[in-house]
This record gives structure tokens, C-alpha cells and sequence, in this order.
């Protein structure tokens, strides 16, 4: 293999396959992770204090601990980590890839699904299943306002509005429940456009900032 698909004992062309990266986007983020760890094999939350562009973000807590939960390095784990390596970084990191024009339907039907499932469990801090239906308006509020073309508390009433699909999706012999499971959250949210909603700069690559404009 070339010099220019690997780079210290990692493959990056197989990494490329495995994210939807090219390999430019790979080597490009892999200068990163290498610059914001020093140096370093692997990345701790520390070292994501150092991103400028993530500092005034308004879920930077969540977004922090989403690299480090173990839900989404796509192994079928739960927990969370204190450090990650590169691998582990460009695969969360993935998930904030806008849709390709020239993916089939059933691709982009499979990353939608791990979108919303990425944006499930950074509202599923306990790793219980199921989040409250304030979590659920607060995503709904995050994703419409983050086109950048509404202000809050439109955003605010359109999420009011999407509480009604709630009740109708999980309602049940025994009335609403106090939560929804990530079923019933991909079942209301699937045709959500999500392309340019987690998709914005920070780490000089896209990525998610969930503002609205005041």
C-alpha cells in the first residue's frame, strides 16, 4: 500500500470505506485530531476545551460526551470511555456527514436511521432507551431552528406542534407514555431533513451547532 493511504499504521483508505470520508477528508481530520491531542495517540474531553468554535455552543456538554459514548463506535456497547482514538473520532464524526446527492434511497434511509439514533443518544444521557418528551421538543426546537431561517420562538411553536404527533405515534391502550423509544423516535422524525442541520463548522469540518437566532 502506499504511503499516501496509510499513515502511521493506519489504513486510511479502509478508514475512508468505513466513514463515507474521502481520502483527503481523512488525512485533513487526521492533522486535526493529531493537533488538538498534541501529538498524542488518543483524544480526552481536555483536549476538546481547545476547539473556539465549540465554546459558545449551547449543547457542547452533549456533544463532547457524544465522542466518548460507546453506543456510537458502532460495536453494540454501552458506557463511555475517557479517551478515543482515531478510528473512534472519525467514526462519530461520520455521523455529521451531509447526505450524498448520488446515494441510492435505501443508503440514505440507513443514514438517517444513524443520524437520528446518534441524536437519540446524545438526549439519552442515562442509556435507558427511551427519552422524556421534554428531551423530545428540545431536539425538535435544535433541529428547526439550526436552518438558520427561524427565529426561537417560531422554532418553539413548531415543536409544540410536533408534540401532537407524539400522542398520535405513541398512544396506547393505556394513553401516552411518559417517554418515547428510539422506534418511535425515527418513526416521526424519518422524514426529517437533516442534511444541513447536522452538518456546521467547528474542527474546521462539518459539524453539529444547534442555535437558534434570538
Amino acid at each position: 500500500m502506499g504511503s499516501s493511504q496509510s499513515v502511521e499504521g493506519l489504513d486510511l483508505q479502509d478508514l475512508s470505506e468505513k466513514t463515507g470520508f474521502s481520502l483527503e477528508q481523512v488525512r485533513n481530520l487526521y492533522k486535526r485530531f493529531k493537533f488538538l491531542s498534541k501529538d498524542e495517540d488518543t483524544l480526552s474531553k481536555e483536549d476538546f476545551k481547545s476547539i473556539s468554535n465549540l465554546a459558545e455552543n449551547p449543547i457542547k456538554k452533549q456533544i463532547i460526551n457524544a465522542f466518548f459514548d460507546k453506543r456510537n463506535f458502532g460495536h453494540n456497547e454501552k458506557g463511555s470511555v475517557t479517551e478515543i482514538s482515531f478510528e473512534q473520532f472519525l467514526t462519530v464524526m461520520s455521523f455529521f456527514r451531509p447526505l450524498r446527492h448520488d446515494m441510492t434511497e435505501d443508503e440514505r434511509e440507513k443514514m438517517r436511521r444513524e443520524k437520528l439514533h446518534f441524536l437519540f443518544n446524545m438526549h439519552d444521557k442515562d442509556g435507558s432507551g427511551t427519552i422524556t418528551l421534554d428531551e423530545y421538543k428540545r431536539v425538535v426546537e435544535r433541529l428547526v431552528c439550526s436552518s438558520g431561517t427561524l427565529d426561537i420562538e417560531t422554532a418553539k411553536a413548531i415543536a409544540d406542534a410536533a408534540m401532537l404527533e407524539v400522542t398520535n405515534v405513541t398512544m396506547g391502550e393505556t394513553g401516552p407514555h411518559d417517554g418515547i423509544n428510539f422506534e418511535d423516535f425515527f418513526k416521526i422524525l424519518k422524514g426529517f431533513e437533516l442534511g444541513s442541520r447536522m452538518h456546521v463548522r467547528f474542527l474546521d469540518v462539518d459539524t453539529p451547532t444547534l442555535n437558534c437566532r434570538k
